[in-house]
């Protein structure tokens, strides 16, 4: 054994040995150990209120995968949008009286291709529908002017325009056209119905033109007048003429219209007392 061997055992023998080693416990003991399982048991007993409230709000609420979302409320359901400065943008309120919506332009698309079928702003109402049908009795009332190219009745339905305590005014710059194609075409009216033309001429073109219920003036060949005969037929002769067929048109200065019984030559006369009494 070398000298520093020894040395170092001798040291190592001389050192005092402890019979009873002391332990120092490391943890939390006392109040401290108690607050922890007392904010340990409170965390576990909010969990589970939070649980059973969430489940209570989702079986109130009817959130299921399959239906669709239900907001219910006693008064009304507000639904609001904001920008990033928190400032609103858009509201819809469902009330018990009203659907209020509030937006700079409000938009109804289709759920395939997206078309916007309804669209409203400040400036203009949009209806981008391929048909749009009113089934209210009364009808759709505007109070101003509607513009549309054309106008045309459901198949097997008659069109009908109508003012009931005004009159229907129909203009157009280049022309009105009122055709039809497969019936007839009637105009009636309760007092005067005026054909004017202010610079070409009113043209009637037809196999048959009949005017009914025209005047029929008496000629004599010994009167310088025709008299006016209370017969209301066009057709059927006058008391003087009772076998009197074919009568001649003719036209007072006024250009009042009446009948006068063919003769050799004509028998129409200015001063018939049918132009004189018109």
């Amino acid at each position: 054994m070398t000298r520093e061997q020894y040395i170092l055992a001798t040291q190592q023998n001389s050192l005092p040995r402890t019979e009873h080693p002391q332990f120092y416990p490391v943890g939390i003991y006392g109040w401290r150990k108690r607050c922890l399982y007392f904010f340990v048991l409170l965390l576990l007993v909010t969990m589970i209120v939070n649980m059973a409230m969430t489940i209570w709000i989702l079986k109130v609420m009817n959130f299921t995968v399959d239906s669709p979302l239900v907001l219910q409320s006693d008064r009304n359901v507000t639904v609001n949008a904001r920008n990033h400065m928190g400032q609103l943008t858009g509201q819809l309120t469902v009330g018990a009286d009203a659907v209020e919506a509030q937006c700079k332009r409000f938009e109804v698309r289709a759920s395939e291709g997206g078309k916007v079928l309804f669209s409203a702003d400040e400036d203009e109402i949009v209806i981008g529908a391929d048909r749009l049908k009113v089934t209210g009795t009364e009808g759709a009332v505007f109070g101003h002017s509607v513009e549309t190219p054309h106008i045309r009745a459901e198949p097997s339905q008659d069109l009908k325009l109508e003012s009931p305590t005004r009159s229907l005014v129909m203009e157009a710059p280049r022309g009105v056209q009122v055709n039809a194609a497969a019936g007839d075409l009637k105009a009636t009216c309760r007092k005067e119905l005026h054909l004017q033309s202010t610079e070409g001429e009113i043209f009637l073109n037809a196999d048959t033109i009949r005017l009914g219920n025209l005047p029929v003036g008496s000629f004599s060949s010994s009167s310088s007048s025709s008299s006016f005969s209370s017969s209301s037929s066009s057709s059927s002769p006058s008391s003087s003429a009772p076998r009197q067929t074919i009568y001649e048109l003719c036209v007072c200065p006024n250009g009042k219209l009446y009948l006068s019984p063919a003769g050799a030559g004509s028998t129409c006369q200015s001063s018939s007392n049918i132009c004189l009494w018109s």
